[in-house]
């Protein structure tokens, strides 16, 4: 008999322009130890990137949890991307986990976290990796890192500076401690919190409103937020004119012009 294929890490459904993903694995908690699962995000990102019809994307984890980070008992037994030596690790980390708030950062479309339970170290990193977040009123957030003897090895200590402001990100860094769903909204770190059952709904529901827009427009603005973060301020505006002309020249443009004006919904084409 030949050997079962391990199941996806990524289970893919599409609505429209709308693509969700959502972590498989629920008996670990969809924790992020196995190269190959962290191959799936990254060549996941880049199936995205290269289909324009694509507009925005929902990541959500299957179970009770959205990821509980690395596996624990991979880093007592000192195996996974936590084998050999501390160079060996070093590369571990650089070739796999790493490759991910990347390919994040990288794509070009939206990418929504539907935070459905615990998002613990790279797990609430990962969330961070995302450009809106939104939570179950049965979610959980901790940089723990700290709380196991590590440091955040996957981009957290410039993530959640981000995301909720150098103090609130040095207290959850430097205690390890675990916020719950209303704490993480009045801190900014998730837009909108929902009971768990309406969670994915609301979710996929921002997600379509999203794409209703032209996805030239949608990309480009991601890239100007994106680059937002670490230019000068003459730079970005430079870089806006450019964005903005080809913007000009699309078709989309003239026809969501045109709509406004005729006062009917837009039907864009990508071009």
């Amino acid at each position: 008999m030949s050997e079962q294929s391990p199941a996806p890490f990524l289970l893919i459904e599409r609505d429209g322009p709308v693509l969700t993903a959502r972590l498989n694995r629920p008996e670990t908690r969809n924790a992020l130890t196995d190269p190959a699962h962290m191959d799936e995000l990254v060549a996941l990102c880049r199936q995205i990137r290269a289909d324009h019809s694509i507009k925005a994307l929902v990541l959500t984890g299957e179970g009770t949890a959205f990821c509980a980070g690395g596996n624990v008992k991979d880093m007592q037994q000192r195996g996974g991307i936590f084998a050999g030596s501390p160079y060996q690790v070093r590369d571990s980390y650089r070739d796999t986990i790493q490759r991910i708030p990347l390919a994040l950062y990288e794509l070009d479309v939206p990418v929504i976290a539907a935070v459905n339970g615990p998002a613990i170290g790279a797990g609430l990193d990962l969330a961070c990796m995302c450009d809106i977040r939104i939570a179950s009123d049965k979610a959980l957030f901790a940089e723990s890192f700290v709380k196991v003897g590590i440091v955040p090895g996957d981009g957290g200590a410039w993530l959640l500076p981000r995301v909720i402001g150098m103090p609130k990100a040095s207290l959850l860094a430097f205690t390890g401690d675990t916020i719950d769903a209303a704490k993480a909204l009045s801190w900014g770190l998730v837009a909108d919190v929902f009971p768990t059952d309406q969670l994915l709904g609301q979710a996929q529901a921002l997600a379509q409103r999203i794409a209703l827009n032209p996805s030239h427009a949608l990309r480009l603005t991601k890239r100007l937020l994106r680059e937002g973060q670490h230019v000068r301020l003459d730079t970005l505006l430079e870089l806006s004119s450019a964005y903005q002309a080809l913007s000009h020249h699309t078709e989309d443009h003239l026809e969501a012009v045109n709509a406004f004006l005729d006062k009917r919904p837009a039907q864009f084409t990508g071009r």
